[in-house]
């Protein structure tokens, strides 16, 4: 429960506390605060205490992300085959800059101009 004091603290401190929710993990750190307060103040501290009010929720939210899961299963696999091919490309990305710099730092310990493999150029038939 909050006082009136705190109520009254409250601008100060949210206003002070603006520039720490910045990063995403004090975001996601208040969110879950917020929402394990909101939830003992719905279902009480006595149901939170009890092992089978526990149990029961827990059920419940796994018949509830199953049927969500098996819902959305196309859409779901569809994103994650996009992040996946995502994240092949960044990671074939990242090989071909970390090759770049490694022949860059290599030329310049020998010494030598680099020497890039031209494609071979394409003939035009004489008319």
């Amino acid at each position: 429960m909050m006082t009136e004091e705190m109520m009254k603290q409250m601008p100060h401190m949210m206003s002070s506390a603006g520039h720490a929710m910045g990063t995403p993990l004090a975001k996601g750190a208040m969110m879950a605060a917020t929402g394990f307060a909101a939830g003992r103040s719905l279902l009480g501290a006595s149901l939170l205490r009890n092992p089978l009010t526990l149990l029961a929720a827990g059920v419940a939210a796994g018949v509830v992300g199953g049927f969500i899961a098996f819902k959305y299963q196309k859409e779901i696999i569809e994103g994650l085959s996009k992040v996946s091919g995502m994240g092949k490309d960044f990671a074939l990305q990242q090989k071909e800059n970390l090759n770049d710099l490694m022949a860059e730092a290599q030329e310049k310990m020998e010494g030598t101009t680099p020497t890039v493999a031209a494609a071979p150029a394409e003939e035009t038939p004489a008319a």
